[in-house]
């Protein structure tokens, strides 16, 4: 396969005369190159450690919250796995301040009459406990309009409040492979227009933010025992996120749980739908009924900051310029995080043990991140270019600029892992169409095993956008989901058995020659 595509493959081509004098004795020829390639896919599927480290991540350290002891547990066996590898400077690299860790000590939810059943639920990150256990007869908060407020003033405090309204049941979680159609139709789409990403409500979608937001500050107002919402996921899953927060009453300003000023939280549960339903089917009845609700939880406010993990390594002849690949190592606390993110960083951390192992000494040097908070907005990710790369600030005509920093003209580029847990399929191109016939050629060793999708369109909300939005190029890989869809992210079934032991191989296959060839290409990635 590989002989095949020998002629455009890499675009590694011999250096000119020159370009020989500047080349380190490392300089490879595109034949050398394509066998290269070939010892990486060997090495990925034949000595892999992906899943062990997947394992780890997952059944032993288990959920790792931004701040939690889980999540510094994590950080601390991803440097030590990469010095085990002999990976240089791999370290933990400060940030902050984030806020508060958050941990769950217990849970207890049960339905006590007209029978007795347990109930799944889990609680919000950052949520209050309840001052012991509760038992009583719910409210069901069954809020349509604004109007309908004022029937529960003074009816909610200490009480068990159901807030959302039953949860409509999906079909099961199936596992998906991007169908030939739908990458097709990636392949084909139009650039973006600028800002053309950019969200827009609608009318009636504002307006049911804000009756939403009117809910949460009556629910704040009145101190209930707790409160519990239907998930949105199917077949016994819960989706949890974090607690939430109405806006600031004076300024209007978001509030975070996790935030160091600490802002009163009511304690909250998130149901399984299923078991959700049958309380509401039961209020419509009229039938009585009871339940038992035990939550038990600690803020951590020791230490405020947080860490990123880094490890390089380091190039010759173009050193000073870095190569960068990674994603997010924090998680939502029900599962184990497997999906999202542990597939990811324990790809990145295989692409490195790679790159090591093969000893392959590339030109510039190859740098590995792993990023905290990224569930809370890729912050982890943010601070690290901020210091490393640059930022956007407001410039004196109040239009924002990017302030660069000192390794801002250094990145050749970053490859992200995020958006699926399943094999590479392609590269969003982010808008920079100037990398197609580039990575064109880097994917076409890669045909074989499903890797050969490149598409205009944009994709947002994890760890390259801190790269793309001050005009570095920034990349995120078009992924499987293999771990179903509804995707199980975010849900107490995003665990160790939802990950694909030849999908994560291929994928730390494809982002080890992705990073080698970058770091031996005698030009940078171009820049939009």
């Amino acid at each position: 396969m590989l002989a095949a595509v020998a002629g455009v493959v890499l675009a590694l081509v011999p250096p000119t005369a020159a370009g020989q004098a500047r080349l380190s004795a490392q300089s490879t020829s595109t034949s050398e190159a394509l066998g290269v390639v070939a010892s990486i896919r060997r090495e990925a599927y034949e000595h892999s450690q992906v899943m062990a480290l997947a394992s780890y991540l997952t059944d032993v350290v288990g959920p790792r919250l931004t701040n939690s002891p889980n999540l510094r547990r994590a950080q601390a066996y991803a440097r030590d796995q990469l010095r085990s590898w002999g990976i240089r400077n791999a370290r933990l690299e400060r940030w902050g301040p984030f806020g508060r860790g958050w941990a769950l000590d217990g849970i207890e939810m049960s339905l006590t009459s007209p029978d007795v059943a347990p109930l799944i639920a889990y609680p919000k990150a950052w949520s209050a406990g309840t001052v012991g256990p509760v038992t009583g007869q719910p409210v069901i908060f069954d809020v349509k309009t604004a109007a309908d407020l004022a029937r529960y003033r003074g009816q909610l405090r200490n009480r068990i409040v159901l807030f959302s309204p039953a949860r409509p049941i999906a079909p099961p979680v199936v596992p998906e492979r991007l169908g030939d159609g739908f990458l097709l139709g990636l392949a084909n789409a139009e650039p973006p227009l600028p800002g053309g990403s950019e969200f827009h409500p609608t009318a009636d979608q504002r307006a049911a933010a804000d009756l939403e937001t009117a809910k949460w500050r009556l629910v704040y107002a009145e101190s209930p025992s707790v409160v519990i919402e239907g998930s949105p996921s199917p077949s016994g899953s819960v989706y949890v996120t974090a607690a939430t927060v109405p806006p600031d009453g004076a300024t209007g300003a978001e509030r975070y749980p996790w935030d160091a000023a600490k802002p009163p939280v009511v304690p909250q549960i998130v149901m399984a739908a299923e078991h959700y339903n049958r309380l509401i089917r039961l209020g419509a009845l009229g039938v009585p009924f009871t339940l038992r609700v035990s939550l038990a939880t600690r803020y951590l406010d020791d230490d405020l900051m947080s860490d990123n993990v880094i490890g390089e390594i380091p190039g010759a002849d173009l050193s000073r310029e870095v190569v960068m690949f990674g994603g997010c190592l924090d998680s939502w606390h029900t599962g184990t995080g497997a999906t999202d993110n542990a597939s990811g960083a324990a790809v990145a951390l295989e692409a490195m043990r790679i790159l090591q192992a093969l000893d392959l000494h590339p030109r510039r040097s190859i740098r590995v991140g792993l990023w905290s908070a990224e569930e809370q907005g890729t912050l982890g990710s943010r601070a690290y270019v901020a210091a490393h790369f640059g930022r956007r600030v407001a410039g004196p005509d109040g239009h924002m600029r990017i302030e660069r920093g000192p390794e801002y003209d250094a990145l050749a580029g970053y490859f992200n892992l995020d958006w699926g847990a399943g094999r590479i399929r392609g590269v969003y191109l982010q808008g920079n169409d100037a990398v197609r016939p580039i990575f064109r050629a880097w994917l076409a060793p890669f045909q074989d095993v499903g890797a050969s999708t490149l598409t205009a369109r944009l994709i947002g909300s994890s760890d390259h956008m801190s790269f793309d939005d001050i005009g570095l190029p920034g990349f995120q890989f078009i992924r499987d989901f293999w771990e179903g869809r509804p995707t199980s992210a975010h849900t107490n079934m995003d665990v160790f058995d939802r990950l694909s032991a030849e999908d994560l191989e291929q994928s730390a296959s494809v982002v080890a020659a992705f990073a080698y060839q970058l770091a031996m290409r005698d030009e940078k990635l171009p820049r939009k």
